[in-house]
């Protein structure tokens, strides 16, 4: 698990280095990514002597000296021979020719160091610059990532490195804190990017890109890491010719995939299937960046190190469990990427279906990545697919308030007139096993609301034979305990409790037992991108999705998806910043749940 104090990070790049002969001797074996160099005897070895003064001086020498003092070798073409790309089993990866193996071998003197090579794919784009970036940076601040790395943007667009580089310094801060040599970090960084333009179905542009990481790993152990912030309907090409072209030759080749996973079971399947043609499944980093929220990230330690919760945690003391999104803007011109998926698709059947199933899932064997996925792919599989009678949608309408008017989500450009897409959901889901038979896990996301904010509400059962039940009148759900856990804005976890209020008579009032991190915390909070780039550097899959969750999730909901468009079901009404439709307070109604976020109380 990444965690971000210095020492966890300094520490992190030392075992970086040693973790990875584990990695390595897969390779050896046939692991794809990775790729078997010939060896040279000890006694050749011997023998070969060069010193970085005879490099520099020999004109016909094939190395090259780098700006930090390595030596890397150039790349000889062998005649009559296609060297460029070498099939392994599944006709996958690059290799060396022998006579590079050669070359590489005479001038290697950092064979024994890794390097890591990060390439953003799609690195002009929006999600690039606003997020993967100033994430690399803030890691290369905290001293969390390696020794020797080298960050490569790739896109179609035409630009020089000094080009990408002043695109790139626009959006970097120096937020985590106020200390004097940030501009000096944020230089050095910048010298560490670089740029390849390119097509994303060209695999002679990525030979292209696979010669310049080549340049600036020198000779190191190679490992890289490819983020593909690029439209799903390319991820399939690009991943084909970044393994063909651009895979590690003797390290590790990881690839970070980006939501959405496909539209449904079929699509999502067939989206696997591409990228299994060219990765392994411990390959492919399918990321969900809400799984890289700190509080997110705090609900096992919640619940699995403090003994007053886990007993609690069940159908026996938990009467619902709400899960909440809401965001207080609409599409706003980017509605022609959100009309072909909808809020249900977007939010509800990733998001908010990954938290449930960290929340609801029984404690596993250890926090190995893998008895970690065990689990939620156990609780995902124990729940009933959706009804349509359990599902409220909704479509956000033109509002005016103070004097401004707020448009339609169908008066958005990019949005057909007359689409049915839903711009709010409300659904109640239900987890048949021991643990939460009948309990009602209820779900609500939407845009152009009152407010932003994600948060997870648990409400308790009401105590038995209360003895103060008459201080409260008829409305019992003034008394019942809830525990909140506020996932964004102003991180915080509290507790409803009820206590007397101070003086002769006997009044009760809830109270808050109120963990607010900002208070508590003098740290800035990461981001959910720092945390999830860092666990896929060092090659921890907990906080990612492996392919039978995500078959497991899409099981869930693709039938109601194909119900709502196959009876063109029309969405309700509601006002851009209103709190929702109607219809989805009598959803909650129906299984005697009032939503927590609508009191005054909050």
């Amino acid at each position: 698990m990444a965690t971000f104090s210095s020492s966890h990070c300094a520490s992190s790049s030392s075992s970086f280095y040693s973790s990875y002969s584990s990695s390595s001797s897969k390779s050896r074996h046939g692991v794809l990514g990775m790729v078997k160099i010939s060896s040279i005897s000890k006694q050749s070895a011997q023998k070969i002597s060069v010193s970085k003064q005879q490099i520099r001086t020999n004109s016909n020498s094939n190395a090259v000296l780098m700006q930090d003092g390595a030596v890397a070798t150039k790349i000889i073409p062998v005649e009559g021979e296609d060297t460029s790309v070498k099939t392994l089993k599944d006709g996958i990866l690059s290799a060396t020719s022998s006579q590079e193996s050669n070359d590489l071998s005479k001038f290697d003197v950092n064979k024994d160091e890794s390097t890591v090579s990060i390439t953003v794919v799609g690195a002009s784009g929006d999600l690039a610059k606003k997020k993967i970036f100033p994430a690399l940076f803030a890691l290369y601040y905290e001293d969390c990532l390696p020794k020797h790395f080298t960050i490569f943007g790739y896109a179609r667009s035409k630009m020089t490195d000094d080009e990408l580089r002043t695109m790139v310094s626009k959006t970097l801060t120096c937020r985590i804190d106020k200390r004097e040599n940030c501009g000096e970090k944020m230089e050095e960084f910048l010298k560490r990017c670089f740029y390849q333009s390119g097509q994303y179905d060209s695999t002679e542009n990525f030979v292209e890109l696979d010669k310049k990481l080549r340049q600036h790993e020198a000779g190191r152990i190679a490992n890289r890491l490819f983020y593909l912030s690029i439209p799903p309907n390319i991820f399939i090409d690009a991943v084909r010719c970044a393994s063909l072209s651009a895979s590690s030759a003797n390290g590790w080749t990881r690839v970070i995939v980006e939501k959405p996973f496909g539209r449904d079971s079929e699509s999502s399947a067939a989206l696997t299937s591409g990228l299994k043609q060219y990765l392994n499944e411990d390959q492919i980093f399918r990321i969900d960046h809400y799984l890289g929220k700190e509080l997110v990230e705090n609900l096992s330690v919640l619940r699995f190190s403090n003994l007053i919760f886990e007993p609690l945690w069940s159908r026996q003391y938990i009467r619902n469990v709400q899960l909440i999104f809401s965001e207080d803007f609409g599409t706003e011109g980017r509605g022609g990427y959100f009309d072909h998926y909808g809020i249900i698709r977007d939010i509800m059947q990733n998001h908010l279906l990954q938290i449930l199933a960290l929340f609801a899932m029984e404690t596993p064997v250890s926090l190995d990545a893998e008895d970690i996925r065990n689990e939620k792919v156990k609780v995902l599989r124990s729940m009933r697919p959706l009804q349509l009678d359990d599902v409220v949608i909704g479509q956000y309408k033109s509002h005016t308030r103070g004097g401004v008017t707020y448009p339609g989500y169908t008066e958005d450009k990019t949005v057909p007139k007359d689409s049915l897409t839903p711009t709010f959901a409300a659904a109640a889901l239900f987890i048949d096993n021991a643990r939460w038979d009948g309990v009602p896990f209820l779900m609500k996301a939407g845009k152009a609301l009152h407010n932003r904010s994600a948060e997870i509400r648990v409400q308790f059962r009401h105590v038995p034979g209360n003895l103060y039940a008459k201080n409260f009148g008829s409305n019992l759900d003034q008394s019942t305990n809830e525990l909140v856990i506020r996932v964004q804005p102003d991180e915080a976890i509290y507790l409803k409790i009820n206590n007397k209020v101070p003086g002769l008579g006997m009044r009760l009032d809830r109270s808050t037992l109120n963990l607010h991190y900002a208070a508590r915390y003098a740290k800035e909070i990461p981001d959910a991108y720092e945390r999830l780039l860092l666990d896929a550097v060092e090659g921890e899959r907990r906080l990612f999705i492996r392919s039978d969750e995500l078959d497991a999730a899409w099981a869930l909901f693709t039938p109601l998806l194909k119900e709502l468009e196959q009876k063109k079901v029309n969405p309700e009404y509601y006002p851009y910043g209103s709190r929702g439709p109607v219809g989805a307070h009598y959803l909650a109604a129906r299984y005697n749940v009032r939503w927590g976020d609508l009191g005054l109380e909050q």
